[in-house]
């Protein structure tokens, strides 16, 4: 199922705070030494210019040999402050580049592991691009969060302070216009960014929709040049990219709106506290040192808060992209492990399906009070027409889906029972149309059993008739198969994916349409390593292709969800007229009164 639905602009700060700090506070060591860094940086930027401030005092006065001491211990105590400065400054530097990279590696393993304890109905129901982008996001997000805190939100609060504190020390005319000045710039800069974070929202989801869709359409590349869509593609492709150009100008321009009026600000202040200066001097209530120090301080923390406008919308759209990853890793996933489920133990492999109904969408029932028991080592076909539900059993038995009532046990335990994963280990599975990944043709097929030796895989390999088209690449094993394994043809990832079962070795065989992609050469010669890989284990295949399933123990005729005819090869075709009668007819080409058809009839 996808992701929860959220109300635009329910940007969930706190929680992505509480996310952030449980995943940081492993290294709370280096977050405090980077805001100890941070407040000792700023107090001395407050604090050197007072020493500039008394040199100009000295030097506006009368010129003497004292005089000159002093204003050059005034310069030296300034420029030993600001040098104090810039090491504390590096060392907060080394602190939050390596509380951010550790913090960074957890969240991105995380969000990696949460995102696949959801279904495969979840992924079905997501683009892949976007997902990739979320986790991404998740944990950049925190680098962009941290980096304004400590770098401009912090220390900007704490050069105001100091500043405000100066100023009202010198004199209270100016403190108290600074302060008036800095919480009414502040206001504007919050009520402004309320105005827009909804929109930088909105402009995320518009880029996250848009990286989906062009994922969607690279992805099926090969049909888009097939069908020659290339129009309607950009068309689709285009509707996305101009949602994302509207909301991006709206976005920007209410950016230069806001630059407008902080830039208004700015100089208003500076106008207002300089000429204040000057009266105030010619009264004699400040010196020549302190009209410089204002023009420092003005300049310093308008910079800093025109700085900080910037800074919040970035953090507005950190948030907003960690919210998006938030939102999977918190939602519950449709299938869960009982807190007390143990791992399944197999010793024959019996199965039975007791009693089940399942869903896909509630009220459109795929079975209903569905029974069916195989025996342990037994071999079973089952056959029908498409939407009969045979491949919804091999779903239910990996338990990517959990059935609405019944069970499904194995060796008599439920699956619900124990844990998926021990579930899935017991299970060797042979899909339909195999995805491999962008990697090696060895890697490939050592994901059946990550500690096989070389050897093993080459066995494997060749049990599986994959050795013959391995060996004519010139890298052999070492060839990288492209994405989702597009550079082999649909019959060698399928052989692909039975040295993978073969490797694996599981008590119990699934096979889904396994030999659909191959020519009757190849399937020939698939089927002599499917009698070995079956040797001793208990099978499912799924097979529309029937020459593939004439020697099975038992083959189960199912119609609608149910089974409506179960028996051998030999038995079912001398039933009067039935489904399987019918569909083998068509498929031997209506032969059977002189001979049984050959392994390899399609």
């Amino acid at each position: 199922m996808p992701p929860r639905t959220r109300k635009r602009g329910d940007i969930r700060v706190w929680s992505v705070l509480r996310a952030y700090f449980r995943a940081a506070r492993t290294y709370s060591w280096l977050l405090a030494v980077a805001l100890l860094s941070s407040i000792l940086t700023s107090a001395a930027i407050v604090i050197s210019p007072l020493y500039l401030r008394k040199a100009v005092n000295i030097l506006s006065g009368t010129p003497t040999d004292a005089a000159l001491h002093a204003a050059l211990m005034a310069v030296v105590l300034y420029v030993l402050i600001d040098f104090s400065s810039w090491v504390i400054q590096r060392l907060n530097d080394f602190a939050v580049q390596r509380v951010e990279a550790h913090t960074m590696r957890d969240l991105y393993n995380d969000a990696f592991e949460k995102l696949f304890r959801h279904s495969h109905e979840f992924f079905i129901s997501n683009f892949s691009g976007t997902l990739t982008r979320r986790v991404g996001r998740y944990a950049r997000a925190f680098e962009n969060i941290i980096d304004n805190l400590l770098y401009s939100l912090i220390p900007t609060t704490l050069f105001a302070i100091g500043v405000i504190g100066v100023l009202t020390a010198r004199s209270f005319i100016l403190g108290a216009a600074l302060l008036l000045w800095t919480i009414a710039f502040l206001y504007v800069q919050y009520r402004m960014t309320l105005r827009v974070h909804k929109l930088r929202e909105e402009r995320s989801a518009a880029d996250s929709d848009m990286t989906g869709g062009l994922s969607d359409a690279v992805v099926n590349h090969a049909a888009v040049t097939a069908f020659a869509t290339l129009p309607r593609e950009r068309t689709i492709f285009g509707a996305l990219v101009a949602r994302w150009h509207k909301l991006t100008v709206r976005t920007w321009t209410t950016d230069l709106v806001q630059y407008m009026l902080q830039g208004f600000f700015i100089i208003l202040i500076e106008a207002g506290l300089l000429i204040s200066a000057v009266f105030l001097w010619r009264s004699g209530s400040i010196t020549v040192g302190d009209f410089l120090l204002i023009q420092i301080y003005i300049l310093n923390l308008a910079w800093r808060l025109w700085n900080i406008g910037a800074n919040v919308r970035h953090i507005y759209d950190a948030f907003a992209e960690a919210t998006e990853m938030l939102d999977i890793i918190e939602l519950t996933p449709d299938i869960v492990d009982k807190p007390d489920a143990k791992a399944l133990a197999v010793s024959g492999g019996d199965i039975v399906f007791d009693k089940v109904r399942f869903a896909y969408h509630e009220g459109q029932n795929v079975l209903s009070d569905f029974d069916l028991h195989i025996a342990p080592h037994e071999k079973v076909a089952l056959v029908g027409l498409s939407g009969a539900g045979k491949t919804t059993i091999t779903k239910l038995l990996l338990r990517l889906y959990d059935i609405q009532d019944g069970a499904i046990r194995i060796n008599g335990q439920s699956i619900a029972d124990v844990t998926q994963e021990s579930v899935r280990r017991a299970i060797s599975f042979v899909p339909q149309e195999p995805v491999l990944f962008h990697r090696t043709l060895m890697e490939n097929i050592r994901y059946g059993r990550a500690d096989a030796t070389d050897e093993e895989v080459i066995a494997a390999a060749k049990q599986a008739h994959c050795y013959e088209f391995i060996s004519h690449y010139p890298e052999g094993f070492e060839t990288l198969v492209g994405e989702r394994g597009v550079k082999l043809s649909g019959g060698e990832r399928q052989r692909v994916a039975i040295a993978r079962a073969i490797l694996k070795n599981a008590p119990i065989l699934v096979l889904d349409e396994a030999t659909s992609s191959l020519d009757s050469e190849s399937e020939h010669l698939i089927q002599d390593a499917l009698a070995t890989l079956m040797e001793g284990k208990t099978v499912i295949a799924v097979a529309h292709r029937l020459s593939t399933v004439m020697k099975m123990d038992r083959i189960i005729v199912m119609e609608q969800g149910a089974v409506t005819l179960s028996g051998t090869h030999d038995a079912l075709l001398s039933h009067e007229e039935n489904l399987y009668k019918k569909l083998w007819e068509i498929q031997a080409g209506g032969f059977l009164d002189t001979a049984p058809a050959p392994v390899g009839v399609v």
